[in-house]
């Protein structure tokens, strides 16, 4: 429990016969009466939550018309008895961000769910016949034994001393076989913007307040947008070197917003071996640009800590869902399909792993409302050529809000966390280290440090399966490989240096 300690602000714990349960509890919903771990009426099924279903009290109100009575207004709850009512296919109900395990126990099965994308963590692991599961890897390593990952909208259950056997719960395109594709750009612009409105609207029904990372990008400027029309006193957080183009287009559109605005100011030269390790230990991530990724964003989630708040939007996922990246431009359609689902699907182990340890590790709760399980579904009915057919990447959520945001804002291409905020080539100076600082914290019981997938999927044109052949057989970077990145971060840096 010490190892996740930086999860929530109480630590819950309770001993069971056969069995220990615990949780490091960030409290947001019913925070007096939410306790975990969280036992059933009749005591014989008991709950570990991490995250928030946004439509609980919908779902409480199902359950009340069924016969169950509940003892708080918690989302902890109503997770439980909708595992009661309606057994595993209940996660198939909740709408939102959340991991979950539930010990029967009588039989001292646990039922393991994760939600649709991978927002929040699962692990589990088995030695000498006990069943161990956690948020992040660090707790468990002290095992010795292997560590696997429950897989983003998958659930499934341990039978006796084997398992879990783990099936999806989501399919990405179960909403294009039930409704069909989207043949409009008009009614996909006014569903983007209906679905998105009412993702965040859901995301913010919360007595905290709130806070929204801003890159100053078309995607967390829109998040803050909205979010500051129904919560006028939301604080924006942004990252940067002084002279960043990220600082300049947040501090203009804060301004013009009248939105407080929280600037985290990072030269270069900050960064040092302490901020890799730290990184490295915090985020548990496997591809380098994940783990320079996360460089950046601890200093930033580390203010928006310190400045109480709990709760904080992100604009993450858009790129993913609605051709955001040059590559999608340069695929027909069935190889889109494949590399977007391809990429959604590995978001839980890159992006949203960086952005869930950053903020977690220092008891922030980041709400993702692009990724809402209904913009999934709507993004999937988009057809390829659709979403690539205007003249800058990702049009129709520009489109789509055109009328809201500045044509600044409206017209700034896409740039990458670390690079737009000025600090991406200081942190390559380490990339050599990274595996072994990796091996040392023996996070290589779950997964080794590899290759950035999109590196590789660049160098084989786009071909998906291409690239997971050369992934499979080339793990990681080659010492020629090696020496051209680093003869590159040293020029960057003797230059920025020299002026």
């Amino acid at each position: 429990m010490a190892a996740i300690g930086g999860r929530g602000e109480v630590d819950e714990r309770a001993a069971f016969p056969g069995a220990v349960a615990g949780t490091q509890r960030l409290r947001i919903v019913d925070r007096d009466r939410a306790v975990q771990p969280w036992r059933s009426a009749d005591g014989s099924l008991v709950l570990c939550f991490n995250g928030e279903i946004f439509n609980h009290d919908d779902l409480r109100a199902q359950l009340r018309a069924l016969g169950h009575e509940f003892r708080s207004e918690s989302d902890t709850e109503v997770v439980l008895e909708a595992f009661r009512e309606w057994g595993p296919e209940g996660t198939r109900r909740l709408r939102g961000e959340f991991a979950f395990a539930i010990l029967d126990l009588e039989t001292h099965d646990v039922y393991l769910s994760r939600d649709p994308i991978g927002v929040k963590p699962l692990y589990y692991a088995w030695r000498h016949g006990r069943f161990h599961v956690a948020s992040e890897v660090k707790a468990l390593v002290g095992l010795g034994s292997p560590i696997h990952e429950v897989a983003p909208g998958h659930h499934g259950s341990t039978r006796g001393e084997s398992g879990p056997v783990l099936v999806p719960h989501f399919e990405l395109f179960d909403a294009r076989r039930e409704l069909g594709l989207i043949d409009s750009p008009e009614t996909a612009i006014e569903l983007i913007r209906s679905t998105l409105d009412e993702s965040i609207r859901i995301r913010m029904a919360t007595d905290l307040p709130v806070g929204v990372v801003l890159s100053g990008g078309l995607d967390s400027s829109l998040v803050l947008t909205k979010v500051h029309e129904q919560h006028p006193d939301c604080v924006a957080f942004t990252i940067g070197t002084p002279g960043s183009e990220d600082l300049q287009y947040a501090r203009r559109l804060t301004a013009e917003l009248g939105v407080r605005h929280e600037v985290i100011t990072m030269h270069p030269g900050q960064i040092g071996l302490r901020e890799i390790r730290r990184a490295i230990r915090m985020g548990e991530l496997t591809e380098y640009g994940d783990v320079i990724n996360a460089i950046v964003s601890i200093p930033l989630f580390a203010r928006v800590q310190e400045t109480g708040i709990k709760i904080v939007l992100t604009g993450d996922g858009s790129d993913e869902l609605f051709g955001g990246y040059p590559m999608y431009h340069e695929i027909g359609e069935e190889q889109g399909d494949r590399l977007f689902a391809h990429k959604l699907l590995n978001l839980g182990r890159t992006e949203l792993q960086r952005v869930d340890r950053s903020s977690m590790g220092q008891g922030v709760e980041t709400r993702v409302p692009f990724l809402d399980r209904e913009m999934i579904a709507l993004a999937m009915r988009i057809p390829l050529s659709m979403k690539t057919a205007g003249e800058q990447e990702k049009w129709l959520v520009r489109e789509a809000f055109r009328d809201i945001l500045p044509d600044y804002i409206v017209s700034r291409p896409k740039a990458g966390m670390s690079y737009s905020s000025g600090l991406h080539d200081r942190a390559r100076l380490f990339k050599p280290l990274f595996p072994r600082l990796h091996r040392r914290l023996s996070y290589d019981l779950h997964a080794p440090i590899r290759r950035d997938f999109d590196t590789v999927l660049s160098s084989v044109g786009n071909d998906l399966d291409l690239a997971m052949a050369a992934g499979a057989l080339r793990t990681d970077y080659t010492p020629a490989e090696r020496a051209r990145d680093l003869l590159g971060a040293v020029r960057w840096n003797v230059q920025a240096a020299i002026g």
